[in-house]
């Protein structure tokens, strides 16, 4: 399994839409275990290009502080699992928890807020 998330300076980034790269795990969700870790420059921020991104780069689940409800949707028909309101910590102590099962993840932790954006659609 592939697990991307949006980060910045080394830590996951609350703005999704906006990462500078994207941190891949492949894991074995059955052993708990991280086989492999890549980091890779994020394409330009073009509204709907991240989703097709992603799964071009085989995703499976992509952990998240926040999007928008069209990036949730666009993810959801790639058949991408969204989890958001994610802590902003190292991608690998997040993946680390996603595999113990103690990933906490909430509300839309995007830095805009409830704003023209669309923010809020943030779904588990």
């Amino acid at each position: 399994m592939r697990i991307a998330i949006p980060a910045e300076d080394g830590r996951l980034t609350a703005h999704f839409g906006h990462a500078g790269s994207f941190v891949f795990f492949e894991v074995d969700p059955e052993q708990g275990a991280i086989l492999s870790e890549e980091e890779v420059p994020a394409p330009p921020h073009e509204p709907g290009r991240l989703p097709a991104w992603l799964k071009e780069h085989g995703v499976a689940v992509v952990l998240a502080g926040g999007m928008g409800p069209r990036a949730v949707g666009l993810l959801e028909a790639n058949s991408i699992r969204v989890i958001c309101g994610v802590a902003e910590e190292p991608p690998r102590v997040l993946v680390e928890q996603f595999l113990r099962g103690a990933l906490a993840g909430g509300g839309n932790t995007c830095s805009h807020g409830q704003d023209d954006h669309g923010h809020g659609g943030c779904r588990h």
